[in-house]
């Protein structure tokens, strides 16, 4: 498995600082007025596919301010926090956990927008998803209980469903911390790479996000069946998009607009696009669950 995905973001941190030294950072105003939008997201899969996908997004995003918005294509979950903080990025859609980790360094760091998934197999419709754990059909393994002692894949310390939930709400319910419970526990980088380690038998099992599991099964339908799920997490919200809090309150609120316009991005475009309902507006409360989980984290010296 690769190593600790926080170590490849503390690489790219010369990267994002000259970057956040060209971005205009407002020294003779009180707010941020990029010339340049950028936007980010985390590595949850295929990263190129999900940008393509949101494509049609950031082309109505760019109409919609008048300006460009350009793409940094981040190495880690760590490396987007990281970006955002420096402002070497303006606007990001980043998960739970990592919007927690990021608000609590920035605390004007603003979510203003999540999604409803579609119904598929592994994802309910709403605007939640949850941390499901995941074996192959074929294994043999029917519960948690069989999986005791074998191989388990994680996907970045700072994934919600694969890896936070998994070390407090699935490690409280089997009354063990997982280097306890399972023999080997490792990082893959992203969801996808874990799904893909679970089926090569490179690993016994792995926790993913049903949103991205059902992802990757509407891309190859015919590995539904060599799945089979023996864990599943309550509700999580869906991941934020937020925006930096020094931005210019004014483009802030056109950039919440733009979300919410039904010619923008709530258009059937940009929806079937990425294979969502609709967007729905959030904001810092709705993550207070992640909020808890992520201190308890904390408070056992894991940050």
């Amino acid at each position: 498995m690769t190593p600790d995905p926080r170590r490849r973001a503390a690489m790219q941190l010369p990267l994002l600082a000259a970057l956040g030294a060209c971005a205009p950072n407002a020294l003779a105003t009180a707010c941020e007025r990029p010339q340049r939008l950028r936007f980010s997201i985390i590595p949850r899969g295929n990263v190129k596919k999900e940008l393509a996908e949101l494509q049609p997004l950031l082309d109505q995003l760019r109409a919609a301010l008048g300006i460009q918005v350009e793409v940094y294509v981040a190495p880690s979950y760590g490396a987007v926090v990281e970006a955002l903080l420096s402002g070497a990025v303006h606007l990001a859609r980043i998960g739970p956990a990592s919007y927690v980790s990021a608000r609590r360094a920035d605390p004007q760091l603003t979510p203003f927008a999540n999604y409803a998934n579609k119904a598929s197999t592994f994802q309910p419709a709403g605007a939640f998803y949850h941390s499901l754990l995941i074996v192959r059909a074929a294994s043999g393994v029917k519960d948690v209980a069989t999986l005791r002692g074998q191989r388990l894949a994680l996907v970045d310390p700072e994934s919600t469903s694969g890896a936070l939930v998994p070390r407090h709400v699935f490690a409280r319910q089997v009354g063990a911390p997982l280097e306890s419970y399972f023999a080997q526990v490792g990082y893959t980088g992203s969801h996808t790479q874990s799904v893909n380690r679970v089926l090569a038998g490179q690993i016994d099992a792995a926790f993913v996000g049903s949103q991205n599991l059902a992802t990757e099964m509407a891309s190859n339908p015919d590995r539904e069946r060599q799945i089979r799920v023996v864990w599943k997490s309550t509700p999580i919200p869906t991941d934020p998009f937020v925006f930096r809090g020094q931005l210019c309150d004014d483009l802030k609120e056109r950039i919440r607009a733009a979300f919410f316009n039904r010619g923008g991005p709530q258009s059937a475009d940009v929806l079937d696009r990425l294979n969502v309902a609709r967007f729905v507006p959030v904001s810092d409360q709705d993550y207070r669950i992640v909020r808890e989980l992520h201190q308890a984290d904390r408070e056992q010296g894991r940050r």
